[in-house]
């Protein structure tokens, strides 16, 4: 009894072939780092000659906790397909967040189409003040302390999408000092003055 335990490696019932998480499907173990987030899912239709064409919309974002994140779309007849579809395309816009500690270096505003995002650098421990869409992308990009504001329409897609551009559009320190030919501390002003 204890030797067929230790034999069956898998979670399920069956011995299974037991060789990574999930039953050891191929390409799941170097995915592992990437965590997907569900936005919206919503049922559209399409009007075609015969009637009405069913179908459902996903919004997901995906992140790994360490700085990167991307939000993707994906339409399909069932919603299992329609998820696969967003986690797919989401993978594909990908931004790199650049974080000071626990927070973002500066305050943006990211913008796309009629929705609009600030987003705003926040003292250790502060969390994360923001709402919906909003929350699910900042959370999935690693940041831990952030203030943010949905300034114009609310929709999910809209506000995610907002906020990926406003993380794209962030740069540290260091690459705004080597785009201007200066060094860290002539950028921060110290030393720049002194006594004669």
């Amino acid at each position: 009894m204890d030797n067929r335990n230790t034999e069956n490696k898998g979670r399920g019932r069956g011995p299974g072939r037991g060789d990574g998480p999930r039953g050891g499907r191929p390409g799941e173990e170097k995915d592992s780092e990437w965590q997907e987030k569900v936005v919206q899912i919503r049922r559209v239709t399409k009007v075609v000659k015969g009637g009405k064409k069913m179908s459902f919309r996903a919004i997901v974002a995906v992140g790994n906790r360490k700085g990167q994140v991307g939000v993707g779309v994906g339409k399909a007849a069932e919603v299992i397909m329609a998820i696969q579809k967003a986690i797919a395309d989401a993978k594909k816009s990908l931004v790199t967040v650049p974080m000071v500690g626990t927070t973002v270096p500066h305050t943006v505003m990211g913008i796309a189409d009629a929705s609009r995002v600030l987003i705003k650098p926040a003292s250790k421990g502060t969390g994360v003040i923001a709402g919906g869409a909003v929350r699910s992308v900042l959370e999935l990009a690693g940041i831990h302390d952030v203030l943010s504001k949905n300034m114009g329409a609310s929709s999910p897609l809209n506000s995610a999408r907002a906020t990926v551009d406003g993380l794209a559009r962030l740069r540290s320190a260091e690459s705004v000092a080597a785009d201007r030919g200066l060094t860290m501390e002539q950028l921060l002003g110290k030393g720049a003055k002194t006594n004669a």
